[in-house]
């Protein structure tokens, strides 16, 4: 039992404080609206990707090709946080250990394809240069729709923590957090590609707002690979 509460702790991400309801798996009624948050989050992230990506073929802006990427990262993040919500909490119990060892087999998987597709968003926003940006229009549109979804969820998120402290849900309160921000971010950056296309103004702050989204995808799977 020592051994396992010690996996426990050095499982939980950004130096979760551990506390009686930590150590034990959540109430019915806690675990019920946990996993429905995790699926609802699932099912508003899924159409993300796919709306932005198909808008890449009218649009060029290296900003939007960044926020697809890292839409993806997130939606996958979203996803192995639902499944091992799910197996964690299944029929109230779970081996202490086996559900370390799950949330650690994620985050590390996370982290990592967050810190490649940070990596490659760098270089996409270094030698876009000065290209036509094209149409942008459905990229802002999903941008500003996850300035709204994503600070509710980051609210509800944080509010589910505090009812009773849950490792997966914390890491999920976070990243909704900085998913805000960074849409907020992209939001501001196509704007101003939309607002004055072919300009030197429009070309800066493109590259500078997918500079922004690589920075956080790489800090974010650099934060999750040492937890």
């Amino acid at each position: 039992m020592h051994v396992a509460r010690k996996l426990t702790r050095g499982a939980l991400p950004y130096n979760y404080p551990m506390s009686k309801s930590a150590d034990t798996q959540p109430t019915t009624g806690t675990a019920k609206s946990s996993g429905r948050t995790l699926l609802t989050s699932v099912i508003l992230s899924t159409p993300g990707p796919l709306v932005v990506g198909l808008g890449l073929i009218v649009g060029q802006s290296s900003t939007q090709l960044a926020d697809f990427f890292r839409r993806s990262a997130e939606l996958l993040a979203i996803i192995c946080a639902f499944v091992a919500y799910r197996v964690t909490t299944k029929n109230g119990t779970c081996d202490e250990e086996r559900r370390a060892r799950i949330e650690c087999a994620s985050n590390k998987f996370v982290g990592a394809m967050m810190c490649v597709a940070g990596a490659i968003m760098a270089a996409l926003a270094i030698v876009s240069g000065h290209a036509d940006k094209g149409n942008v229009i459905p990229g802002l549109v999903i941008a500003v729709l996850g300035v709204i979804a994503n600070g509710i969820f980051w609210i509800r998120y944080t509010q589910l923590n505090r009812r009773e402290p849950n490792a997966i849900i914390a890491v999920q309160a976070r990243l909704y957090r900085a998913k805000t921000f960074v849409d907020a971010c992209v939001t501001a950056a196509l704007t101003t590609v939309l607002a004055a296309p072919g300009t030197e103004l429009a070309t800066t702050v493109d590259t500078l707002g997918s500079l922004v989204v690589s920075i956080y995808l790489v800090y974010c799977g650099i934060k999750t690979l040492r937890q």
